[in-house]
């Protein structure tokens, strides 16, 4: 395979070949997508036929791709569905989180674990994979169902607890020194994302429909647009300590409320099952942070 893989092309190449390949033995099998694309990182990295050796394009693609899973997922949101249902998915996300991460310390000191290592132990035990749950109810179509809904909430409640629990394990981690940088973390945290969620309330009541407007006069326009606009907003949630998921999130529901927001998912999934892909590209299986 080396004279395939001799540039970046060619390895992009080879690894949508094997994801066809495997994608339709899935199929046959009546397995998952999701499935077929993890076996397809397994296949494709270093541990068996190691196609891919330029890892940072390869991650930039799978990048761009959790923006715009996200920012789907966001543009489909049924806004007064949501607001019923906050509470609730605030209330039993957070429940479960607590519940399973006590659970979670207790065995790790049963296995003779530390208290500081215990807890990074809990905390690994709670969270689910957000992209490949996404996924899963997207491809059943249940995404926009009442149990799809209350199951994304769950989601999103874990993304952000995970944020603030690792700027508080850090500060643990660290000493009283960090305990200070901890807290100054989690309160520019907190702020950062009071201040996203409020950047997108003034965007969908000043800018949204007389934007979308406008550019669906030239609907190529309109679609470069929406992935600027989830481009953008899952750097700012990233460098503010968000996560590209949360701001790609935001990024979709800031156009849910428009006219054009079955247009524009429909023209955006052909790109969002192919930079699926690369969502569980080798480097990240192999890594294992999928």
């Amino acid at each position: 395979m080396e004279f395939i893989v001799q540039s970046t092309f060619g390895e992009i190449a080879a690894l949508l070949v094997l994801a066809a390949v495997v994608g339709f033995l899935g199929i046959v099998l009546r397995q998952p997508l999701i499935v077929s694309f993890i076996a397809v990182g397994l296949i494709a990295g270093p541990s068996a036929l190691g196609l891919v050796q330029s890892a940072e394009q390869v991650k930039l693609l799978s990048e761009l791709g959790i923006a715009l899973l996200l920012f789907l997922v966001g543009i489909k949101l049924d806004v007064k569905l949501v607001r019923s249902l906050g509470t609730v998915s605030l209330f039993t996300g957070l429940g479960q989180v607590l519940f399973t991460s006590v659970f979670g310390y207790l065995i790790g000191l049963g296995l003779g674990l530390g208290h500081v290592t215990s807890l990074y132990v809990a905390v690994a035990l709670t969270f689910s994979s957000t992209i490949i749950i996404v996924k899963l109810l997207s491809d059943k179509r249940e995404i926009d169902a009442l149990h799809g809904q209350i199951a994304l909430g769950f989601l999103i409640v874990q993304d952000l607890v995970v944020v603030l629990a690792m700027i508080v394990l850090s500060a643990i981690g660290i000493g009283s020194a960090g305990e200070a940088e901890g807290a100054e973390g989690l309160l520019s945290v907190v702020l950062s994302g009071g201040a996203m969620v409020v950047m997108v309330i003034l965007f969908v009541r000043f800018l949204a429909n007389p934007l979308t407007e406008r550019l669906a006069q030239a609907p190529e326009l309109m679609m470069i647009s929406a992935i600027a606009l989830a481009a953008i907003f899952a750097a700012v949630g990233e460098l503010v300590g968000l996560g590209k998921e949360v701001g790609g999130l935001l990024a979709g529901i800031s156009l849910a409320s428009t006219p054009y927001r079955e247009t524009i998912a429909a023209r955006l999934a052909p790109l969002r099952d192919f930079l699926l892909l690369f969502l569980i590209c080798p480097h990240r299986v192999d890594r294992l942070v999928c």
